[in-house]
């Protein structure tokens, strides 16, 4: 996965306030949450609040990243997937990705689905 220079520091530097590096914490989870399961893309998991959208949209653009996932089905989604698109971000169709958890029968993060963002 590609990685996200700020939210590396952020991390190096044990930040007690993400705001104070400028750094969404929507976004900044859904990077560390994606990394600890082993994904390519950074996967949304968790519910997306709609006031995210546009500096989510922002920073994936400021870092070069054009793809991402959602697979958290939280109930406002469709709205989400909607705003996404007013930024630039459309669904190209369904994928898997890794679990945050891990299955306890296979100690492995289980393979969920997952929506495929580009932009």
């Amino acid at each position: 996965m590609k990685k996200i220079e700020a939210f590396e520091r952020a991390i190096a530097e044990q930040a007690g306030n993400l705001k104070d590096y400028g750094i969404n914490g929507t976004m900044f989870w859904a990077y560390r949450h994606s990394i600890e399961a082993g994904n390519e893309l950074i996967d949304f998991s968790d519910v997306i609040w709609d006031y995210d959208i546009e500096d989510i949209a922002k920073t994936l653009r400021e870092n070069g990243i054009s793809e991402f996932t959602i697979s958290s089905t939280f109930s406002s989604l469709i709205d989400t997937l909607a705003a996404f698109e007013e930024h630039g971000f459309k669904m190209a169709g369904l994928t898997q990705v890794r679990a945050r958890y891990t299955d306890w029968q296979t100690g492995e993060h289980k393979l969920i689905p997952a929506i495929k963002m580009v932009g």
